[in-house]
This record gives structure tokens, C-alpha cells and sequence, in this order.
């Protein structure tokens, strides 16, 4: 976060956006820093980014991510779980602004980001963040605000 400072200081309009999993212990930084959080999925991170907020007086917006594809090994609060978990960090008092997922890398993406924008009609969200390089057109006909598109523009890691 140190080399971004002087970035953000020179252009004052720069959003920066948190990407990836948050660390409770350092919730604190990324409230200090970050203009968005963007993959908030567990009721401690939310509760220790709320009380950080309270102290600091300063709030980033706040993406809830959730694993549209209900697999095991990625983050992410499930589909059926979302509605309530949105509530729950509305209830903290955390802006929600958007949702995000990634969905499986097998098989068709389309329904996977049509149940996201769902969710996200059925709590008045409108910002999805959603697709990656290889499915970034299906995406933005559902509507994604937001796509990764690293790999298109770097190559695989």
C-alpha cells in the first residue's frame, strides 16, 4: 500500500479496489486505503471492516462475493445464503454496492451470471463484477459493470 500512496495522491480520482481475500488483521489497512472491497464473504471480516469504519470514519464500498457455482474450494457465500448474509452487512452498516463471483470453469457461464444478477435485483444491487478473459462477452450480456481480464492482456501466469 506504501508505493500506491503517492499514486492516489497524484491522481485524487483514482479508485482502488481490493481485490481477493481480506485478512482480519488487516481489515484496518484496507479501510484506511481502499476505495472498494470487493470480495467481502464472511460475517467476521464484516463485522472487524464495520468496527474499523467506526474508528476511522471512513467507509469503502463494499462487494459481497458470492461462489455462484457452490464449489468447495473457492470463497464465497452460497446463492441460497446470500439474500440473508446482504442483510446482515447492510445491518453493520457497510455500503453494499455490488456483487461478485467467478463461476465454474467447466460448462456453460450464462446461467451462473443470470442467478447473480438475481441476487442482486432481489436486494437492489446494480454494480456485478463478473467474468475473466475467457468469458467476458457472456458476462456483459448479463450485465457485468466489471470484468478481469488479466490473462487476455498479461498471458497465463
Amino acid at each position: 500500500m506504501e508505493r500506491w500512496g503517492p499514486v492516489k495522491d497524484q491522481y485524487p480520482d483514482l479508485t482502488l479496489c481490493l481485490i481477493g481475500p481480506l485478512q482480519s488483521n488487516k481489515a484496518a489497512d484496507a479501510v484506511g486505503f481502499f476505495d472498494v472491497i470487493e470480495s467481502v464473504d464472511r460475517d467476521k471480516i464484516a463485522r472487524t471492516i464495520a468496527d474499523e469504519i467506526q474508528k476511522q470514519g471512513r467507509a469503502p464500498d463494499i462487494q459481497i462475493q458470492v461462489n455462484i457455482g457452490e464449489e468447495v474450494q473457492k470463497a464465497g457465500i452460497l446463492p441460497l445464503e446470500a439474500d440473508a448474509f446482504i442483510a446482515t452487512v447492510r445491518g453493520y452498516g457497510l455500503n453494499v454496492t455490488g456483487l461478485m463471483c467467478i463461476p465454474p470453469v467447466e460448462g456453460p457461464r450464462g446461467p451462473y451470471f443470470a442467478l447473480l444478477r438475481k441476487i442482486a435485483e432481489r436486494n437492489g444491487i446494480a454494480y456485478l463484477s463478473m467474468g475473466m478473459s475467457d468469458d467476458y462477452e457472456t458476462a456483459l450480456r448479463f450485465g457485468s459493470n466489471e470484468i478481469r481480464v488479466g490473462t487476455a492482456i498479461f498471458g497465463s501466469r
